[in-house]
């Protein structure tokens, strides 16, 4: 499947690997939330990029003692019609100020894509190639917008009042 980030498609240096496999002894892992779980100090001590596949039904809160340590973090929609991974994305951004890369995996739509990057995804593991080329083309559709989010954009109102201040003086 294509990784799409920052708008472009990419080589996904995170190799995933299961429960029952042993860790390779270096690069880039990515790892299930209750292998994390079971050795969070071990894993979060390798001299390499962790990564870890959270999955929508668990606090994201739980993360926190070692967002510093976790290069990438994949939030996963089971569904289209299940939007939890959205909102965990938001309080990692916005409430833990996570900076490294969020992921999104599993069954996302296209018309969820700008959804994706306002609220805070920076990665899609997309299905098919023309859905990659339109991830791309969705991080740069709109330039602004009405509701506040944490992904450094203002919303119309903060421009619109710093274009006032800016014609005012």
């Amino acid at each position: 499947m294509p990784l799409v980030k920052n708008g472009q498609i990419t080589a996904d240096e995170f190799v995933a690997v299961a429960d029952d496999v042993e860790l390779p002894a270096e690069g880039a892992i990515l790892i299930s939330a209750a292998r994390l779980l079971a050795d969070p100090e071990r894993l979060v001590a390798r001299n390499s990029p962790l990564g870890v596949i959270w999955p929508n039904n668990r606090d994201v809160a739980e993360l926190k003692p070692w967002l510093d340590r976790l290069a990438l973090i994949a939030l996963v929609f089971p569904t289209y019609k299940d939007g939890r991974a959205h909102s965990q994305a938001r309080r990692l951004r916005e409430v833990y100020g996570y900076r490294g890369e969020l992921r999104a995996t599993g069954q996302v739509l296209r018309d969820q894509f700008t959804f994706l990057v306002r609220n805070g995804f920076d990665a899609l593991d997309v299905k098919k190639e023309t859905d990659a080329h339109a991830f791309g083309e969705a991080t740069h559709r709109y330039t602004e917008f009405y509701q506040p989010t944490g992904d450094g954009h203002r919303s119309a109102l903060q421009l619109r009042r710093q274009r006032h201040l800016t014609s005012a003086t």
